[in-house]
């Protein structure tokens, strides 16, 4: 398509085809944004129409992201983090590219396309871009992470390096017997080609892209070596570099395994039992199918030892179920009917069939896949810091080592050679390989290792500022308490006890409040199963309790605190509430205008664990650890006592545990904040971390917080911080050491005592050893 009349006709045409609101041809990215309907016609059918017109079409991915705005790409070889800024910026300035990101942690690239400038042909652009950068670009679809190609098998770096090497050895083995040296020289110089090109290659590419990353260095230093005659140096150079690079990639495929091992997790198929239609009358058969094709309502049969391949509610079977993919705890849970199971645990002993409640991209472990992939992604303060300084720091040692090349021999008659060589050096450490990795692949490392835990972290900010956390708010109920109160005492005040809970659970039957759901339980049991009385404008009073209407009365159901705003008196029943406070009780009072009608009194058990987590928080440096609760007073000293927190703050609505945290966070510094992800959200939003507990198989919870846990088991909390910390140490340690021996290899070179392969070893041998030193995180 080569002028604008034919741009033109192409467009018309396709507007013409059935299903078809919209096409606009750009002529100047030679690309169709086409508004279509799917059922009335085709991309096949778009591209043949194309096609007769004389022109040659291609559809875009076929799986881009819901909005139709994104693409998602996965990147080949991408195993230096300062190469992957080059293919971030190669792409950014694509046209119609309105960002391009790249996670680091899962070598994917994101691209959002501006507004109006989406066209099918935006992913062969990428690709094309990607490719001159000296990588491979694939896409990939967002319901579940493309797998990425194993290091051994990438030319770029291990077939070249092996090339490469076998040709130096055999050139060092010539030199020894004597072979002249234009001999030597020559082999030198194919050793340099084949194991230089594809880094050359990516080097100019990079210029193109309009950055100087370590392959042009890298080829700059090697070429120079060799324009000064030192061949032996120039091969040794570039060898080094690759093997260097190969040893970086085995490293990084280690560190970013967390992913590919949740992926291998799901059975990519199911046995289903589907109605079969094929005999004339329908008959239920067991047939295998990819989960893809399983829909929600599905049965499938698990049989003992394999892997459940969806999620969904056990219709029936016993079984024990090992959950430790998706909450980390080690022990299997038993499972029967009505149990809740996830895609990729591991069935017991038992035969179970399961009602598939999730389709296969939408399953607890998909989400999971998802959220890490995002939180590697997210680029921590340190990492900022780093690239901040890289962005400065390389381009000033670069224009300085043109000035070692040319001042010294122009104003004070050096010697050319030697001051050549000095800045070939200067050009090997301007790279900032070891700085811009140094925090990235700690990272990756923890967020893989806590997610096996159990643990969500939702990036590298949020991991940092956990390490810094120095105070924790718990919400009582459901989190340091069993979440599960029961009924143990109903005082009505005309003695019906009976008639008191069914006015009680008639007010309660809409809301989902624990202490609410023990009510409702305890009225079905006293009516023997049915259901409570007819209420109706039920209307929720958060921190409060509830109200509801019945047989034209307003009834209340709550604590003292609502009875009080209601200006309904409590006389004659303080003895009661007395008591019940005393022992560490929930009490809920049920009255009217008129009066109040009686208490229902209620325990919930603080977890066992309790107490004992809190302590090991306060051994990983925590020095403050409170309760918010919308208890009142004494209930809360009560439980406080029995879970050893040190303050606690009683009767709060939602915005008063809000300003809880603020006044802890005033006095204490960072604070986080653990509650259930949904009731204690503007509490969980104030906090410098969010973190919700027991969120296996609930989106809304993992949505909500920073950090979230799978399982209810508090040790998990004290791990993540120490987990956090840890890394925080790690990342200064990586900075540290990358600053360091760049300062000290600045000095070397400026006063020439450190030759080019030498610089080399420097910059590879530091990338690595910060490679490691974060790779030490996945074992935690």
């Amino acid at each position: 398509m080569d002028c604008a009349d034919c741009a033109r006709s192409i467009e018309q045409s396709l507007k013409q085809m059935p299903g078809v609101q919209s096409a606009g041809v750009n002529f100047a990215t030679s690309t169709a944004d086409v508004q279509y309907d799917p059922g009335k016609t085709s991309r096949e059918q778009m591209v043949k129409r194309i096609g007769d017109m004389g022109y040659y079409a291609e559809p875009a991915s076929k799986t881009p992201a819901a909005d139709g705005s994104a693409l998602q790409f996965q990147i080949e070889g991408m195993d230096c983090a300062d190469c992957a800024l080059t293919v971030e910026k190669a792409v950014a300035g694509l046209p119609g590219v309105e960002s391009a990101s790249i996670n680091f942690g899962t070598a994917r690239l994101a691209i959002k396309q501006a507004e109006g400038a989406r066209h099918v042909g935006m992913a062969q652009l990428v690709e094309k871009a990607v490719s001159q950068a000296g990588y491979r670009a694939t896409p990939v679809g967002t319901a579940a992470p493309a797998r990425e190609v194993p290091f051994w098998r990438r030319e770029r770096r291990v077939v070249t390096t092996a090339a490469g090497a076998l040709l130096a050895l055999l050139a060092f083995g010539l030199s020894l017997v004597g072979v002249p040296a234009p001999v030597i020289n020559g082999l030198f110089a194919v050793a340099l080609v084949v194991s230089g090109y594809s880094f050359a290659r990516a080097g100019l590419l990079a210029v193109r892209a309009g950055r100087a990353d370590m392959n042009l260095l890298m080829t700059v230093a090697a070429v120079g070596a060799a324009f000064l005659g030192d061949w032996a140096e120039a091969v040794t150079v570039v060898l080094l570099f690759a093997f260097g690079g190969t040893l970086q990639a085995y490293t990084l495929e280690k560190t970013r395994g967390a992913i590919r091992l949740l992926m291998d997790l799901t059975p990519s198929t199911a046995l289903v039992r589907r109605a079969d239609r094929a005999g004339g009358l329908p008959v239920m058969r067991e047939m295998r199918l990819p989960v893809e094709e399983v829909q929600p309502g599905e049965t499938v049969l698990v049989g003992p030892g394999e892997r459940l391949p969806l999620d969904g509610i056990v219709l029936t079977g016993t079984s024990h179920v090992d959950q430790s993919p998706i909450t980390g705890e080690s022990a299997p849970v038993e499972v029967a009917a009505d149990s809740e199971v996830y895609a990729g645990t591991v069935n017991g002993q038992g035969a179970l069939s399961v009602r598939v409640s999730h389709a296969a991209a939408d399953t607890t472990l998909a989400g999971i896949v998802r959220m890490v992939e995002e939180a590697q992604g997210r680029r921590a303060p340190s990492q900022l810091f780093a690239d901040r300084f890289s962005a400065v720091y390389t381009p000033v040692v670069i224009v300085g080592a043109l000035l070692v090349a040319i001042v010294p021999p122009l104003l004070f008659g050096q010697l050319w050679a030697e001051w050549f060589y000095r800045a070939l050096v200067l050009l090997v450490i301007a790279c900032p390989c070891a700085l811009v990795i140094s925090t990235p692949v700690s990272i990756v490392a923890a967020i893989g290792a806590a997610t096996r835990r159990g643990v969500l972290i939702k990036g590298g900010a949020t991991l940092e500022a956990l390490g810094k956390v120095q105070a924790i708010a718990f919400d009582k109920t459901g989190t340091l308490t069993e979440g599960r109160p029961q009924v143990v005492s109903v005082y009505a005040a005309d003695g019906n006890t009976s008639g008191l809970l069914a006015i009680a659970g008639a007010v309660e039957t809409r809301s989902e409040h624990p202490v609410a759901r023990a009510v409702v339980h305890a009225t079905r049991e006293a009516r023997n199963g049915s259901a409570p009385m007819e209420a109706s404008d039920f209307v929720s009073l958060p921190g409060l309790g509830a109200q509801a209407t019945i047989e034209g009365e307003t009834i209340y159901a709550g604590n003292a605190r609502l009875f009080s705003e209601q200006g309904i008196e409590l006389d004659g029943l303080q003895r009661e509430l007395d008591t019940l406070y005393s022992e560490g009780r929930t009490a809920v009072i049920v009255g009217k205008r008129s009066g109040v009608l009686g208490i229902i009194g209620l325990a919930d058990t603080p977890r066992p664990a309790a107490r004992e987590a809190i302590e090991r928080l306060r051994r990983a440096g925590i020095k403050n650890v409170a309760m918010l609760t919308g208890d009142n007073s004494r209930t809360a000293q009560a439980i406080a006592a029995q879970v050893g927190v040190d303050d606690y703050f009683a009767d709060l609505l939602p915005a008063d545990k809000l300003e809880a945290v603020r006044r802890m966070e005033a006095r204490y510094g960072p604070v986080a904040m653990a509650g259930d992800g949904i009731n204690d959200a503007p509490a969980l939003a104030a906090a410098t971390v969010g973190i919700a507990m027991g969120v296996a198989g609930t989106d809304a919870a993992l949505e909500v917080a920073d950090v979230a846990l799978m399982s209810d088991d508090l040790s998990r909390l004290d791990y993540a911080v120490l987990l956090s910390r840890k890394t925080v140490r790690t990342i200064q340690q990586n900075i540290a050491v990358s600053l360091g021996v760049k300062a000290l290899a600045l000095v070397l070179a400026a006063g020439g005592s450190l030759p080019l392969w030498g610089a080399i070893v420097a910059d590879m041998g530091v990338s690595l050893l910060v490679t490691l030193n974060g790779m030490r995180l996945l074992r935690d």
